[in-house]
């Protein structure tokens, strides 16, 4: 994968996969620290009471957020932050009219996303933590590992997404 956005994480994959088998730590921890400038072990007293669900709903991300002092804003109009988390929807049965929008909440994943200069979007995704920073091009992103992530993860998926969150975090904050 190429590496459009390279920031380096306070994490390696080796930390992840320790945190993940401690205390379940998946993509909404690691898109925050990743993006917030955190271990994930100095994350993890703020996680609220993710170890009880294991997933990070849009509530627990803004107390999250709060908890480690972020200054951030929800955008309300669509498009990728210029520097910050997304909340990403796959699509599939659970998005087909006449369903009800809670069948979808579990088909959800969290990114971190960065723009460069040159306007290019880099996304930091846990699942390319193994590729030593997490980060890829918003092409290879798309291209290589949604596929990956929905055949692996999400099976009925129908290979569509879209966001339906985008948070806008201030670099160097907290």
């Amino acid at each position: 994968m190429s590496r459009a956005v390279i920031l380096p994480t306070r994490f390696t994959a080796e930390d992840a996969d320790r945190a993940y088998e401690e205390w379940g730590a998946n993509c909404g921890p690691g898109a925050i620290a990743a993006i917030c400038g955190l271990t994930l072990d100095e994350l993890r007293p703020h996680m609220g009471d993710f170890e009880n669900k294991h997933y990070t709903n849009p509530t627990l991300m803004w107390s999250v957020l709060r908890s480690i002092g972020a200054r951030w804003s929800v955008r309300r109009s669509g498009g990728w932050p210029d520097y910050g988390l997304c909340r990403v929807q796959w699509e599939g049965p659970w998005t087909k009219p006449g369903v009800p929008p809670r069948a979808a909440y579990r088909f959800t994943h969290w990114i971190g996303a960065a723009r460069r200069r040159d306007g290019a979007i880099g996304i930091f995704d846990i699942n390319a933590i193994g590729n030593g920073t997490g980060w890829a091009s918003l092409a290879d992103w798309e291209r290589i590992l949604v596929p990956h992530i929905l055949e692996n993860c999400v099976p009925r998926a129908d290979g569509g997404w879209h966001l339906t969150h985008v948070v806008e975090i201030e670099r160097g904050a907290p």
